[in-house]
Parts: structure tokens; C-alpha cells; sequence
């Protein structure tokens, strides 16, 4: 897509300083870190193809929002259409500032978020955890201010409720074969056997370098290990990101400290099919429920 420079050069800049923000919009209106960062890339490619036809916009932060909205509107519709039934309606556009309940609200996990109202769980994200104002939130949702408030009122009452109520779901297990596998990923990987890693390939793996780039096939993704040989900053653990089984990156010199990124894993009769490694994109952890093993 053929972009002017000096259109293309500033909505870079501003792509890259407004990911982090963008991301926790899309993560709690999800309930998934890993499914906000898909609705996210999903929102900054439109973003990106209607650069051209936008003519001047005058508040580009607001711009991107509303497309990043509009985006989790739609990955949240997909979903209720695969899974035949839901019990919020993506189209419902259904008080003062209280510092208690900002504090709920910014600490309250995705999974709990999951279980407000769409416009509510937009209202809230965007005041209580974001802090936009009521103005700003109805000019980037093309939201009345009356229904805002009404939906902050109604979300922060249900998430006083939902913040007494024991978090009862079950604790994510790996079979057998893929606890040997991500073992000996992760063992390989530590003693920086990478000759070792590189067997464990499929012919045809593909790698995103989340952010960053994306290799396909096994000579591509080869410089990958070899950009990990060049830095001692990490130590894989195994364990879990959002029940899905991962690679969490610990920082070598504290390995106790919560990991500051993860790496996704998908395998095909033994042998790795797809890497997705947010070690560009640590603002992804930002409330991601992790588990380590």
C-alpha cells in the first residue's frame, strides 16, 4: 500500500506509543490477553488501510480507539457465532468519579470483566482503568454521555459484587506428551542446546516475533535461535498463560520475579509447528492470569 511519507511516518510513531494502551482495552474487552493482541493487530492493519481515505483526522488517539472498539465488537460477535449462544448483546449501548471503585475496577481480573455487559465493560475500561473522561469515552464509542454514565453505574455495581465471589475454576492440566514436549523444549532451550532446539522443528514452522516480524520454515526461523544465543536476559519455565500451555520468560538474574513475557507453543505429531514469542510485546502481560508449573 502505496502511503505518503509524511502521513505513514507519524501514525507509525503513534501505532508504537499507543500498542501498550491499546492492548488492555482490547485484552479486558476480550478476557484474554492472547485474544486482544489478535483484535489489536486486527485493529491497527484497518487502521492502517484507511490511512489513505481518512483525509485529516483530528484526534488520532480517539481514531484508533474507536477502530480498536469496533474491532472487539466484532471478534466478540464472531465468538458468540461459533459458540451459538451468549449472554451479552454486542450492540447494547446500555456518577462521579470514585476512587475506591477505580481502584476495583483497574485491579479486577479479565475473567471478571468477562461477566459485565458489553457497554458496560467498555464504560468502565475506559474511565477506570484508562482514565478518559466522559467526554473523551463518548467522542472515541459515538456514545451519549447519559448512556456512559448509566453504563459506569451499572458496571462498577456489578464488579463490587463480583469482587467477593471465590474464583472457582478449575486449575489447567497437560497431558503427558505435552508436558515431554514443552520439557524438553525448555530444557534445550536453557542449556542453550540450540542444534538440539532446531531437531524439534517441523519443515514448514512458522515464528511471529510478536510486534516485530514473522519467519516461515525452518532456515528462517533459524536466525531466531540465534539472535536468543546473543543475550542472557531470559530462563524458560513452563506453565500456563490463560489455561493455554506456554513458555514463561523469567529475567535470568531474578528468577523468582513474576515472568516479563511468554511463548506460545503449538506442536504437530511431535514436532513444533508455530512459535509466538511476546518478548517485543511484554506490555502483554499486563493482567495475564500465569501459571507456573
Amino acid at each position: 500500500m502505496n502511503i505518503p511519507g509524511e502521513i505513514r511516518e507519524p501514525f507509525d510513531r503513534l501505532f508504537g506509543e499507543m500498542r501498550p494502551k491499546l492492548h488492555r482495552y482490547c485484552a479486558r474487552m476480550t478476557g484474554s490477553v492472547i485474544d486482544g493482541e489478535d483484535v489489536l493487530q486486527e485493529a491497527l492493519t484497518k487502521a492502517f488501510e484507511a490511512l489513505p481515505d481518512a483525509g485529516p483526522i483530528a484526534n488520532p488517539e480517539g481514531w484508533l480507539f474507536r477502530i480498536a472498539h469496533n474491532a472487539a465488537l466484532d471478534f466478540l460477535r464472531r465468538r458468540a457465532r461459533e459458540k451459538s449462544f451468549s449472554d451479552e448483546d454486542p450492540d447494547m449501548i446500555v456518577d462521579p468519579a470514585n476512587p475506591t471503585v477505580d481502584r476495583q475496577a483497574a485491579a479486577a481480573g479479565l475473567h471478571t470483566f468477562m461477566r459485565l455487559p458489553v457497554a458496560q465493560r467498555s464504560s468502565v475500561i475506559m474511565m477506570d482503568v484508562l482514565g478518559y473522561s466522559l467526554q473523551e469515552i463518548g467522542d472515541m464509542l459515538g456514545t451519549s454521555i447519559p448512556a456512559i454514565k448509566a453504563a459506569l453505574h451499572r458496571g462498577r455495581h456489578r464488579l463490587r459484587h463480583l469482587a467477593d465471589e471465590p474464583d472457582d475454576r478449575p486449575v489447567p492440566r497437560l497431558s503427558g506428551a505435552e508436558r515431554l514436549l514443552l520439557d524438553a523444549y525448555i530444557d534445550r532451550f536453557n542449556a542453550r542446546d540450540f542444534d538440539a532446539v532446531r531437531d524439534m522443528l517441523a519443515d514448514e514452522v512458522r515464528l511471529e516475533l510478536v510486534a516485530r516480524t514473522r519467519l516461515n520454515g525452518r532456515k528462517e526461523v533459524a536466525t531466531y535461535f540465534h539472535n536468543y544465543s546473543q543475550v542472557k536476559d531470559w530462563h524458560f519455565v513452563p506453565g500456563f498463560v490463560e489455561d493455554r500451555p506456554a513458555v514463561l520468560v523469567r529475567d535470568s538474574d531474578d528468577p523468582a520475579a513474576r515472568p516479563s513475557y511468554f511463548i506460545l507453543l503449538a506442536w504437530q505429531d511431535g514436532k513444533l509447528l508455530t512459535v509466538r514469542d511476546f518478548r517485543h510485546a511484554r506490555y502483554v502481560t499486563d493482567g495475564a492470569d500465569l501459571l507456573v508449573l
